[in-house]
């Protein structure tokens, strides 16, 4: 971590523009607990358009257009549990419920995607999804495309639940993700094991609670 640090302090010190801002860089933490954790849900990295990324993964803040990836993520949810699209692409209320909405990458160098890949990110994360693993009982890993399923191998399938898709994004969405039905049977299984599930309908964009910013800009 101090070799990760180091690397975005000397990148903003030659005037990279890296997203999100450091104070969002740990988002998904501060807004899922570990003991509050049901499910995970793993993206790559950040995304890299002005505005866009704000630590939650697949997440933007409210006003700013839906991504494609997360356009198919709502159709899924619609077209497998009937919860129409929302007017905004804000999945704060679903990490408040205990989704963790965690990049494999915390950090990207704007409009150069993966370019924070190989820094130190990727043994931090592991760690999260290890010992989430290892410590806790009945969760559900959506794991959606190669790089998220690469973190499967260190995940005790005996305990808990590994859902697995191509990418949502529209280069790959219609190879599987597409009617994979992976937010009804997570809840089935939260349900099982005698869990409250999540609402995957988000409320309105006038009902959204405030973004968490725990850490300040300092990594």
């Amino acid at each position: 971590m101090q070799a990760l640090s180091a690397f975005l302090r000397a990148e903003r010190a030659r005037g990279v523009v890296i997203y999100p801002p450091g104070s969002q860089m740990f988002a998904a933490l501060d807004a899922t607990p570990f003991a509050a954790v049901k499910v995970v849900i793993l993206g790559q990295d950040p995304y890299h358009g002005p505005g866009q990324a704000h630590g939650l993964s697949f997440s933007v803040p409210p006003g700013v257009p839906v991504p494609p990836s997360l356009r198919n993520i709502f159709a899924e949810i619609e077209r497998d549990l009937g919860f129409a699209a929302p007017d905004h692409g804000c999945l704060l209320p679903w990490a408040k419920q205990g989704v963790l909405l965690l990049n494999a990458v915390l950090s990207v160098q704007a409009g150069q995607a993966g370019s924070h890949q190989g820094k130190g990110w990727e043994g931090f994360t592991d760690h999260i999804v290890e010992t989430l693993s290892r410590d806790r009982e009945g969760l559900v890993f959506m794991l959606w495309g190669s790089y998220a399923q690469a973190k499967g191998r260190i995940i005790d399938t005996r305990r808990h639940c590994v859902l697995r898709a191509p990418h949502p994004s529209p280069l790959s969405a219609h190879r599987g993700f597409n009617g994979c039905g992976h937010f009804g049977k997570a809840n089935r299984w939260l349900v099982g094991g005698g869990q409250t599930p999540i609402d995957w309908c988000l409320p309105a964009r006038d009902r959204l609670p405030p973004s968490p910013l725990a850490h300040a800009d300092t990594i």
